[in-house]
């Protein structure tokens, strides 16, 4: 099964601090406005009646779905642009020499806005987001691997998930399994469409030829441009390309990714050239499946 995209240690971080600040009226209003659904029949195992509140809008969250990450990425990002507009108004707050007690308070309360401040956008961090100039951002995964991740859902293929997060964790710290990944990722892909469209897939098929076959069940093969179509040459070599993205792919996970033995004085890739590999299979995967989409949809 996919893995969370936010931890619950983040999302109990988050609770806690709207519990203390937020009245019941300010967490409906927050999750409502971005359309959270409220779950009223579940009983939350907890105390309190804000906590229940905000234990019911996340339950009303699949926490392994973009569309429903993105939703919920919205209150968090409320939540830090609201510390941080505190932070700046208690900066403008100078100095009172009549005043020193409330001076002393302003500080203090300060120095707490800080301390939550930092340290929810410390677990945002981890579970691979920052703020950035009012936003919350991905960051570590890169964009081709989000939106893969979006054009995947709904389909009921664990092994596809678990490539997908073995690529989240491993594109840094593993440069190799990153690579290795990346091929493996293509070779799921192609079975799953291929099975889907009603094809035939033979297991004598090396990774070239099984993309080969998913792009002829696609209509993604530079013969299958019409010469009428506007820029039908330009369209052609870009679908060439596709199997160009997977020789080499191929040929880079053979030489050293996971999967094959090597020399003993071989040295690995560079984190730059993981995140290239797994760049490249997740912007020809999400195509894939995007394309497989659209005929489906078609068929309808």
């Amino acid at each position: 099964m996919p893995k969370d995209i936010i931890s619950k240690k983040t999302r109990r971080e988050f609770r806690e601090y709207m519990v203390v600040d937020w009245s019941l009226r300010k967490i409906r209003k927050e999750f409502e406005s971005v359309d959270v659904p409220l779950d009223r029949g579940y009983v939350p195992p907890i105390s309190g009646s804000r906590r229940s509140l905000v234990e019911k809008y996340y339950h009303g969250i699949d926490w392994t779905k973009w569309e429903d990450i993105r939703k919920i990425l919205a209150v968090f990002q409320y939540v830090l642009g609201f510390l941080e507009s505190s932070l700046k108004a208690q900066d403008s707050h100078g100095p009172d020499s009549s005043l020193p007690s409330l001076d002393s308070l302003v500080k203090h309360l300060r120095m707490e806005t800080l301390r939550t401040f930092e340290s929810l956008k410390k677990w945002l961090n981890q579970d691979g987001f920052d703020y950035v100039n009012g936003k919350l951002i991905s960051v570590g995964r890169g964009r081709q691997l989000d939106a893969l991740a979006k054009a995947t859902e709904g389909l009921d293929t664990p092994g596809l998930y678990q490539q997908i997060e073995r690529m989240y964790e491993a594109v840094d710290d593993d440069p190799a399994l990153a690579i290795g990944t990346a091929k493996e990722l293509i070779e799921t892909a192609c079975k799953t469409i291929l099975e889907e469209q009603g094809e035939r897939i033979d297991d004598a098929w090396d990774l070239g030829e099984l993309v080969r076959e998913t792009r002829k069940a696609l209509g993604l093969l530079p013969e299958d441009v019409p010469e009428t179509s506007r820029g039908a040459e330009t369209i052609r070599k870009l679908l060439g390309s596709l199997g160009n993205i997977t020789q080499s792919l191929g040929e880079l996970r053979n030489l050293y990714g996971t999967g094959h033995g090597k020399h003993g004085k071989a040295k690995g890739l560079k984190r730059r050239h993981a995140r290239l590999s797994v760049g490249a299979s997740a912007t020809l995967v999400t195509f894939l499946f995007e394309t497989h989409a659209d005929k489906q949809e078609a068929k309808q």
